[in-house]
């Protein structure tokens, strides 16, 4: 079959958007399918510029810059996103192309327009992989209220949802936010888990036996480090446990949060801050670690699996999290024996679970067989594809 995917993230990104659409877009190909890639891109002078990824068909269409600009500036720029992307696509001779499906990814919340034309062209039915529900997740952390943002926000996000056939959601807490979406005919709602592709084999760059960390069992987080994840309780950890000189606390990672912890965390000698890193590096990275950390603020009220998650667990690396009450990642890390997780955000409970998660790793290799399986049977890219490819025929 022959698919669009519509996103705003991809190689050479590093973040887990982009490798996670970097791996979907290698199954798609290693299946037999051709596949046509479509960013924005504020960096090229010409209307598109179309490269080869691995056999995927990748076009950069001219579009406002929407990075590192004023909040603004940044929404005016998104909202004119796809309607630039729509009118260099016309200049190109891809444009021409009638697809079997169109697919895209939300995080951003913008591609409707575009994508309503490029399913109206095809007559074919279009995918909708949402893995963050904006605006509600920002009024939950307390970074918008319901206020005239919020309005134009939630606005365009239901006129997304409206053009969608088949909406995958991250997981099955998040199926309630779309009954009503889902009663309209002819609409389908799923569950599509995150996904990566098999894992790369690159020499890390990051040597602990190297470093002030050589010799201790390494808690290891790698991915953004922002207002979303809540990483001052981790720090409150490793302060907790700086007596442990057989435990190190390893960051790797880039975010808005990053200067703050490192002040923070100054004076703690089990504490190492690395710049991030290749995503290929990643596996090296984890053979040196023995328990990955996951965090999501606890003022979170919907459900969340990062993707560092999926990673740990290829892996075969055991977790300690602290997520938000009731969020369905506690239930699949504590009924597949994968870790430990702390939804009170309590400090004292987080400190006894690293302790009890330290003993059992040290212990067993089950749970290192554990983490291998859970990957495997629902978090492979293959999965994702046979998933979609099934919803859109």
């Amino acid at each position: 079959m022959r698919f669009v995917l519509i996103a705003d993230t991809f190689p050479p990104l590093r973040t887990s958007g982009a490798v996670q659409l970097r791996d979907l877009s290698r199954e798609f190909v290693r299946r037999g399918h051709e596949l046509t890639v479509l960013l924005p891109s504020a960096s090229i002078k010409q209307p598109w510029v179309e490269e080869d990824f691995e056999g995927v068909q990748v076009v950069r269409l001219k579009a406002p810059r929407t990075k590192d600009i004023n909040y603004v500036q940044r929404t005016l720029n998104e909202f004119m996103m796809p309607y630039s992307m729509l009118r260099n696509l016309r200049k190109s001779p891809v444009y021409a192309t009638r697809w079997d499906g169109v697919i895209w990814y939300s995080p951003s919340i913008f591609h409707g327009p575009l994508v309503k034309a490029l399913k109206r062209q095809s007559r074919c039915k279009a995918y909708l992989i949402i893995r963050d529900i904006f605006p509600e997740w920002a009024v939950d952390m307390g970074l918008m209220s319901r206020g005239l943002p919020y309005h134009f926000f939630n606005a365009v996000a239901q006129y997304q949802y409206s053009i969608a056939d088949v909406i995958g959601v991250q997981t099955r807490g998040n199926l309630t936010y779309f009954d009503e979406w889902s009663k309209k005919p002819g609409r389908k709602l799923e569950v599509l888990q995150n996904w990566l592709g098999p894992a790369a084999s690159k020499r890390c760059s990051i040597r602990i036996d190297q470093t002030t960390l050589a010799g201790r069992k390494i808690f290891v987080y790698a991915g953004n480090m922002g207002v979303a994840q809540g990483m001052d309780i981790i720090i409150d950890l490793a302060e907790k446990l700086q007596d442990r000189t057989d435990i190190g606390f390893l960051f790797v990672g880039r975010g808005s949060a990053v200067e703050l912890l490192k002040s923070r965390s100054a004076h703690l000698s089990n504490v190492l801050f690395h710049d991030e890193i290749d995503p290929d590096e990643i596996p090296d990275l984890y053979a040196q670690c023995h328990v990955g950390i996951v965090a999501l603020d606890s003022r979170h009220k919907s459900h969340n699996i990062p993707g560092k998650f999926l990673t740990y667990m290829q892996s075969g690396l055991p977790v300690i999290a602290n997520v938000n009450r009731g969020n369905d990642l506690a239930g699949i890390i504590r009924s597949h024996s994968v870790g430990v997780v702390c939804e009170s955000n309590s400090i004292q409970e987080l400190v006894s679970l690293a302790i009890e998660l330290d003993k059992n790793v040290s212990n067993s290799q089950t749970i290192h067989s554990n983490c291998e399986r859970v990957f495997a049977d629902s978090f492979a890219a293959k999965l994702a594809v046979e998933k979609i490819t099934q919803a859109i025929k």
